[in-house]
């Protein structure tokens, strides 16, 4: 099995990594792909690059070794560039629906389907630059603070977490202090950063599903397209909030290390090939990148 598994995640892993870097390729290369909607966009591929090079090259070796440690300044390290990266981009997923449901149906003109003027004067440069630093910024401190009351924690009891990389909830159970103010905080900061931006996210596809129903042409593409966001951000933000908002009951270790998966390997996989699969603007500059041949489309 171990051999399986590591052929497994090598290939999600590698699948991730060069996906992601030809969608930011594809969006820097392009002049037409420099808009709101592909900034956003070529901010989550780094953002899912950087999330999964946290937690699967570690994987991968131990996996292949048969020392499965890691230092505890290593599993600090892990556990807040986690945070900051999987914080960062719930809120930046947030401000991605946001943007869409701008582009769909804005709010300043309910009778048009799409005001594309519009559009462009809300969603300019400096309020694209301002959504990503505040994602950015967001995610920098509250997992700081989460950082922080982790670490002031006193560790003397057993040093082996049954997990496949250091987590909060794994970590609190190994500390021998008073760890109720580090539930709170888990808590608090679990539903702010996981419950609100998923509302969010629901009512602007709710919002833009209403707007969808009046369009005559194109309604079975633009349907087709949201769920398949929809099916992505549910996977992320599911699996995170069984893991940090359940009730304790609930909590067994073989599920956590399987929903865990989600959130830290498929939903990064998935992200480049559902935001590109039925872009054809996206399609049109990686076929570019790829060679001249492929720009022909006589060939």
């Amino acid at each position: 099995m171990q051999v399986i598994l590591f052929q497994l995640f090598l290939v999600l892993y590698m699948s991730t990594v060069l996906g992601n870097l030809l969608l930011i390729a594809a969006v820097r290369t392009d002049h037409r792909l420099h808009h709101s909607m592909y900034f956003f966009l070529s901010n989550l591929s780094f953002l899912d690059i950087c999330y999964t090079s946290i937690i699967v090259p570690k994987m991968l070796v131990n996996i292949a070794i048969s020392s499965k440690n890691i230092s505890f300044a290593g599993c600090l390290l892990q556990v807040y560039f986690y945070l900051f990266m999987g914080e960062t981009e719930c809120i930046l997923l947030a401000f991605m629906a946001f943007d869409r449901y701008i582009a769909i149906c804005t709010p300043l003109h309910y009778n048009a389907i799409c005001n594309p003027l519009r559009y462009n004067a809300i969603m300019n440069t400096e309020v694209c630059i301002w959504m990503i630093g505040a994602s950015w910024s967001t995610g920098c401190i509250i997992s700081s603070m989460d950082m922080y009351f982790t670490y002031r924690l006193t560790y003397c009891g057993p040093n082996v977490i049954n997990h496949f990389f250091c987590e909060v909830p794994l970590l609190l159970q190994l500390s021998c202090s008073d760890i109720s103010v580090n539930n709170i905080i888990k808590l608090v900061g679990g539903t702010s950063l996981l419950c609100i931006p998923l509302t969010l996210i629901l009512i602007s596809y709710f919002k833009i599903f209403a707007a969808i129903v009046r369009i005559h042409s194109g309604r079975y593409k633009a349907f087709s397209t949201c769920i398949s966001h929809l099916v992505v951000v549910t996977i992320f933000y599911g699996t995170a909030m069984f893991m940090y908002i359940r009730p304790k009951h609930l909590a067994t270790e073989d599920a956590d290390k399987l929903v865990a998966v989600f959130y830290t390997v498929i939903t990064p996989t998935l992200n480049p090939v559902i935001y590109s699969l039925r872009n054809k603007d996206v399609q049109r500059a990686m076929r570019r990148l790829v060679g001249p041949t492929a720009c022909n489309p006589n060939r």
